[in-house]
This record gives C-alpha cells, structure tokens and sequence, in this order.
C-alpha cells in the first residue's frame, strides 16, 4: 500500500481521538471521520512502517451508530471529532476510554476498575451547550471578511456562520460585527504580516442570567468607532459587557494583558447552582455551566464532607470548586498559580458570602509542601490542627496533570480522601497509579460528559487511605 491508494475497509474499532480503526492486509488504518461498523472506500493518506492513515472517499455500508452530522461543515471544521456517531454511542466509547486508559496506562485490573464505574452522565441535549466561543477573523479567497474556527492543525479559517454547539446569539453578533467592519472599513489581521487590527471575537452568555460580553481582541492600543460599535450591539438583547483587548504580540496566544470595557459592565454574572460569579474575558469558566453543576456536585459528593473538614483544592481556578465544597467543610484552602484567578476566587467568595475559604497564589507543587512544612512565608497556621494533615485534598489539574512533587506531598499529608477531577483520563491514570503505589485505592469513579460530539471527558476518581492487610 503507499499513498494514495483506494481500498475497502471496515472499521472494528476507534481510536481514543476518536478516528476509526481497520485493519487490511495486515495493517492497521486509522480513519477520521470513520465509525465503528462502517464499511467503507478509503483512501491512504500516510504510510508507517506498521500502520498507516487514510481518510473516508465512500461509505459503503453505513454503521448503526452513524447518524447524519447536524452541522454541514463538521468534517471541514474539525472541532467536532465524533459528530457522526449518534449520542448515545459517543457516550459509550467515553466511558471506554477512561476504562481503557485506567487499565492499559495505569495498569489496574480491567473488572475492578468496572465494579468501580458509575454510568456516565451526558447531557440531556448536546448541542447549544457552550457559553463561551472565540472566533477568529480573517479573509476569504474573494477578500471577504470571515469569522470561524482554524482547521485542525493548521491556521486556516473554515467560515463558521451559527456554530451549533453555541448559542444562537452568536451568529447575529457576529453580523453586526462583521457590517461594522465593512463599514468602517475595520481590517482582519493577517498573521503572516502583522498588519490588520482584528484578531479574534470573544463572546460570553450566562445560561442562568442571559446576560452577553461581546471582547473586540486587537493588533492596536484604541478601538476606533468604538461608540458606534456599541450601539450597535446594544440591540441585541441580554447585552451587559462590550470590552475590547489589547494584543500587539506575534503570538498564538488569543488574549493579551490589557482590556477596556467601551460599554455596560466589565464582568457578566452566571450561576453554578446557588453560586454567582463575575466573569471577565480574562476568567477561567467552564465552558459547559449545566454539566459543570453536575461534575462539581459529583465532586462534593464524593469528598463526604460532614462540617469539620479541612479541604484542599488544588489547582483551584476562579475558586468555583472551593466555593462547592465550602458549604459542608469546616475550612476551605484553594492554590492556582494565575494572580488574576486567585484575585477572582477572592472576589467570588465575597459575592457569595463565603467566609470559610482561603486562597494562596502559587504553583500547588510548592505552596503544598511549604505549607506541610511549616514555611509558606507570610502565614501562620499553629492554632489550626488540621493543616499538616488535611481531611480531604481535591484536585482539578491541567492536562498535564499533577506535578509529582504535589504527588508527592499529597502522599505525605495523608488525607483521608483525595478526589481527582480529570479533563484527561491518560494522565489521571498516570497519577492514580502514583497515588495507589502510595498507599491509596480507587473506590469510585465517575465520566461526566462536559463536551458532547468531540472526543474529551471528565472524570471525577475518589481514592481513601487503604486499609492495613
């Protein structure tokens, strides 16, 4: 086989990126856009020496898990790995992948981990969940001005009019925006040249509120025709924040340090359950806000807090975690290492007027063990008996995962329960296997899907101390 080549496939298996797996003649395809029980007319795209690539030219015989996408551009967009298998089946091949990275990467015994398991929860509709979209702005082929998504692995915008896993509120924003530009003849910013002042299109809503923040990110200090910008978006109902952000860097980082807020409010408020927050373009904010309910609660379930605890929570955010589990505990400490988190989880305790959380600005792999050791400069924990050794330590981390100093550390403190919250079920199997070598057992764990039709899943894990044999 080389490059090229056209051959009859049928896929047995997926990928945990989601792609379809084959084999012919011996070897062993992966296939975007390919599900499970297809049949289908493949063409090879890149050859290895042991396996190779190829991309779907034909169905031939439909998979009963394939439905018809909803969205006609998925294919070309990319955002949406699995849109092409029915909801029900995508929840099943995520509850595979934590089993199977639990097993195959943390090496526990497969019906263990099963007996552990809990049911995934899903959503009740997957699509129109997100509540924060950024759209970058660019050119078409005829010099029109697009908004959209860059295409996997590359920077090419693929024009993206109603996203469907946004709300409908966008695409009339982002048309008033767009006659705006036209008008004033505002230029895209062109990557290869660093000349043009639009970069990306930041839109926030509050599910709970219906409140909008509409964040203007440009290559330039001032926003001219601001007012009339304004004005312009004040139409659309729910509209609270109007802000634009100021980033003059060759960077592929969207937001840059400055913003001004032109209109309204520099925040939009939204609910978690019984909790407000103040979101700012800069804040971290699940992007799911119904699921996130549900992935917290599970969290607070599972550290089985009673009033008397001391709590930690590790790579703590904008402190929405914290704030859960300050309802039954006793006393809540949050860790991140970003100034302006740290300074919105203070502001959030405040505005839900939570005096049981304390929240350190630092990295979690050295504000715990100088913490555990006594030397977090500037604090003085002696009269709390809790703080070398912790009840419950609750961790949320970045894909990365923990660092093994913080590991480390945790394996020291001996809390009674760790629970691990995951965005990456590979790494969480990494660490569990760390944290059970230490002198823990899982005892439950819990898949929550946060985004429907792409390949990612929570996990929540709640490990106690195991018991002497």
């Amino acid at each position: 086989m080389q490059k090229n080549d056209l051959f009859e496939l049928e896929i047995t298996d997926i990928g945990v990126d989601g792609e379809g797996i084959g084999r012919h003649e011996g070897m062993t395809f992966f296939v975007k856009d390919a599900c499970i029980g297809d049949v289908i007319r493949a063409r090879v795209t890149k050859m290895k020496k042991n396996y190779g690539y190829a991309r779907v030219e034909e169905v031939i015989t439909p998979s009963t898990f394939r439905v018809v996408p909803k969205c006609p551009i998925y294919r070309q967009c990319g955002g949406c790995q699995i849109q092409v298998m029915s909801y029900e089946s995508q929840l099943e091949f995520k509850q595979r992948k934590v089993l199977g990275n639990l097993v195959r990467l943390g090496h526990f015994d497969e019906e263990e981990i099963k007996r552990k398991m809990l049911p995934i929860i899903g959503m009740e509709e997957p699509f129109r969940y997100r509540n924060k979209a950024q759209f970058p702005v660019g050119y078409n082929r005829d010099g029109e001005i697009v908004f959209g998504f860059f295409a996997s692995r590359s920077h090419n915008i693929i024009p993206v009019e109603d996203c469907y896993l946004g709300v409908e509120q966008n695409r009339e924003i982002l048309a008033i925006i767009k006659a705006w530009m036209e008008h004033y003849r505002i230029r895209p910013y062109d990557e290869t040249s660093g000349e043009g002042l639009l970069r990306h299109v930041l839109l926030r809503y509050g599910f709970h509120t219906g409140e909008i923040m509409v964040c203007l990110i440009i290559n330039g200090r001032r926003l001219p025709h601001a007012n009339e910008l304004a004005d312009a978006l004040t139409v659309v109902e729910g509209m609270t924040s109007i802000s634009f952000n100021v980033n003059t860097e060759h960077t592929n980082k969207i937001l840059g340090n400055q913003t001004e807020c032109i209109w309204g409010k520099p925040y939009i408020t939204d609910y978690i359950k019984d909790f407000a927050f103040h979101i700012s373009p800069q804040s971290f904010y699940q992007v799911n806000p119904l699921q996130t309910e549900k992935l917290y609660s599970c969290a607070l379930e599972f550290a089985g807090l009673t009033g008397k605890e001391s709590v930690w929570d590790l790579y703590c955010g904008i402190g929405t975690i914290s704030l859960f589990l300050s309802q039954k505990a006793k006393q809540v400490y949050g860790v991140e290492i970003v100034p302006q988190a740290i300074e919105d989880a203070n502001n959030n305790a405040e505005l839900n007027h939570v005096d049981n959380a304390k929240f350190f600005v630092g990295k979690a792999e050295e504000v715990l063990p100088a913490f555990y050791n006594g030397t977090l400069e500037g604090e003085d924990f002696a009269s709390d008996s809790h703080m070398n050794r912790p009840d419950v330590i609750v961790v949320d981390p970045p894909r990365k995962g923990c660092d093994p100093m913080c590991l480390d550390t945790m394996l020291k403190m001996q809390p009674e329960r760790i629970v691990y919250v995951s965005c990456d079920s590979a790494t969480l199997a990494r660490d569990l296997r760390v944290l059970c070598d230490g002198g823990y057992e899982i005892r439950k764990v819990q898949a929550v899907d946060q985004f429907g039709h792409t390949t990612h899943v929570e996990s929540v894990v709640l490990l106690s101390r195991a018991k002497a044999k």
